[in-house]
Parts: C-alpha cells; sequence; structure tokens
C-alpha cells in the first residue's frame, strides 16, 4: 500500500466539543488534548487558540478545527425528540 492509496487522517490541534445544555449554553475547547475553556461564541473559541499561539484563519478547515457536534454556528442545544410536533 502506498502513501497516495491510504486515507488522509487529520489530528487538528484545537477541537470544540458538542453544545452543553445549561445556562447560558457553552462548548468545551480543546487544545493539544488539553481543556482550555468553554466558549460560549466563535470569539471564545479564537481568544483561547491566539492564547495557545494558534491563528485560525479559516474556522472551516478541518485541519485546523474539529467542530464536534455540530459547526461554527452551533450554539444552542438540540431540542428534545421526544414529546414535540416537530414543527
Amino acid at each position: 500500500m502506498t502513501e497516495i492509496s491510504s486515507p488522509h487522517i487529520s489530528y487538528p490541534r484545537v477541537m470544540v466539543l458538542g453544545v452543553q445544555p445549561c445556562d447560558p449554553p457553552f462548548r468545551i475547547v480543546e487544545i493539544d488534548g488539553e481543556m482550555v475553556g468553554e466558549a460560549k461564541s466563535i470569539t471564545d473559541v479564537l481568544t483561547f487558540a491566539g492564547s495557545q499561539g494558534i491563528h485560525i484563519h479559516d474556522l472551516d478547515d478541518p485541519d485546523v478545527v474539529r467542530w464536534v457536534g455540530g459547526d461554527k454556528f452551533t450554539w444552542a442545544p438540540r431540542q428534545g425528540r421526544s414529546g414535540g410536533s416537530g414543527r
């Protein structure tokens, strides 16, 4: 097997985990595998990264930032799946 035929697996330095349903909701940010804080907005993610010397130019680059449980626009918990009409 050659390198060209093997899949590319990236391990970004910045990981933004899923929304925690608190008041206000937040997302845990990890840098290099260590929790660095609770982000309530994209600005917080950029601030945490900058404090670690990471300058993010493209929040959609999976080699730089991995968004878990949503994307850069997901800052509220998902609505419950039971008991709702779905409208």
